[in-house]
């Protein structure tokens, strides 16, 4: 007798009624005046005038359980931590990492566009953790209107004090320091990022030594995603144990879901993390498009492994449960795909984006970023053949693991769990073969076309 399947639960709690602070509904946030009378740095006005030591802010973001929102999800208290003590005469810089180049990735620029100010704040809010005094904030090219934007907010909140020297008359300092990429997805990585500020190609570095140890022009370095910084203000206003106690235990607080595909409502939407995939799918975004049937959903940006439509039952927007389900959150960027998507095709670009992205200081990624497409290419216009899918796997083992950074591991996550969770689509595609595999032997065939002369055609 089968055991009755229990109903998935959110580990969300009343997300129905979420009131958002990321991005509260508040007409012109952007612009500063706004944001004063909304409580604009106030949190780093209590932490400076109260005299908060670094530590006791460093303890009460690891106490809040804040993770970091760009992918990797590791403890940002924790990596504050990871600065090594002060040298008399050595500077230490904070980074914001604003190279949002992810393809279904587009959170970070809401905040940009909504409410840089909060942005901006929890930037000298880390830079006081870590005990440095200026923060770069490096944005992608392409977001050249928010660059904008977002200095022409900078100099206002300079004009005002807020920003620059002797903070609320504190004595204490800190400069912000906007800086436009020059748009390669290879930036978004740490030290390429460091690289690149730095006005060097941006080649990812070998580590170690790491960036607390060795980051910006060789000086103790913390590297932070946008949105992860923009949650500290909120720590500091509402209390660590409010950010812990929302959403998925292991991986609390709110989170910025990047809904891209065939839904209808796509957008991004502000809700705790934990939420079940499918009431964000199916309730948040108003269901498939065309009442079709769903067929497969990236959850965490394009580098994240495939789910099927049967993964996605009971799975959960956090780090743990992906994890157990099969994929990765990521950035949290869920690209949903209906019935009638060609699984084949959308790998072609996405493996195009890869091979065009990476930056070819590394001969695995160099050449296998390349092959990868060349392969999925050949497939896609029906001219491969059954052994190309498990060479594909194949490159794929010699990438993973193999290079100076994730791109080779990014670039082949998608190939390889593509190709194993929707392999009959690919090989329909392939060129038919006398047996499964595709490879051929005379003793398979038999005498009849063991004949020296016999060709059969690849």
């Amino acid at each position: 007798m089968e055991a009755p399947k229990q109903t998935p639960t959110s580990k969300a709690g009343d997300w129905r009624s979420y009131q958002r602070v990321i991005l509260p509904p508040v007409r012109d946030l952007h612009l500063l005046d706004v944001a004063l009378r909304n409580g604009a740095y106030t949190a780093l006005e209590k932490i400076l005038k109260e005299g908060w030591e670094r530590k006791r802010l460093v303890d009460e973001v690891k106490a809040s359980g804040l993770r970091g929102r760009g992918g990797a999800g590791f403890s940002t208290g924790l990596k504050w931590s990871f600065m090594p003590p002060d040298k008399p005469g050595q500077p230490r810089y904070l980074a914001c990492n604003g190279d949002e180049s992810e393809p279904g990735t587009f959170k970070d620029r809401q905040i940009f566009e909504y409410n840089p100010h909060l942005l901006f704040e929890g930037m000298m809010m880390g830079a006081y953790g870590i005990g440095a005094h200026t923060a770069y904030l490096y944005v992608r090219g392409e977001y050249a209107d928010y660059i904008s934007h977002m200095e022409r907010e900078l100099a206002k909140a300079y004009a005002k004090g807020l920003v620059g020297k002797n903070l609320f008359g504190t004595g204490w300092d800190c400069d912000i320091v906007i800086h436009k990429g020059a748009g390669a997805y290879i930036c978004g990585e740490e030290s390429s990022l460091m690289e690149s500020l730095e006005g060097k190609r941006a080649y990812p570095r070998i580590k170690p030594p790491f960036p607390a140890q060795k980051g910006l022009w060789a000086n103790p370095t913390t590297i932070n995603n946008v949105e992860t910084l923009a949650c500290v203000p909120l720590i500091v206003h509402k209390g660590a144990s409010w950010f812990a106690g929302l959403g998925a235990p292991k991986h609390p607080g709110p989170l910025l879901y990047g809904v891209s595909g065939h839904v209808n409502r796509p957008g991004v939407y502000e809700y705790p993390t934990g939420m079940l995939l499918t009431d964000l799918i199916y309730e948040v975004c108003g269901g498939i498009r065309g009442g079709k049937k769903l067929k497969a959903v990236v959850p965490g940006g394009s580098s994240v492994p495939v789910l099927t439509a049967e993964m996605c039952e009971g799975v959960t927007m956090d780090a743990e449960s992906m994890r157990d389900g099969g994929s990765m959150l990521g950035t949290a960027g869920v690209l949903v795909m209906d019935e009638d998507v060609d699984m084949v095709s959308f790998l072609r670009r996405t493996t195009h984006f890869y091979h065009h992205e990476s930056c070819g200081q590394c001969t695995p990624c160099r050449e296998g970023t390349g092959w990868l497409e060349k392969l999925v290419t050949r497939i896609d216009e029906g001219e491969g053949n059954l052994r190309d899918l498990d060479l594909l796997i194949s490159l794929c083992d010699n990438m993973e693991g193999r290079t100076v950074c994730a791109l080779a591991d990014a670039a082949a996550w998608p190939v390889r769990w593509t190709v194993t969770r929707f392999r009959s689509e690919f090989e329909a595609k392939c060129k038919p073969s006398l047996v499964p595999g595709g490879f051929v032997s005379p003793e398979t065939l038999g005498e009849a076309v063991a004949d020296p002369g016999y060709v059969l055609s690849d």
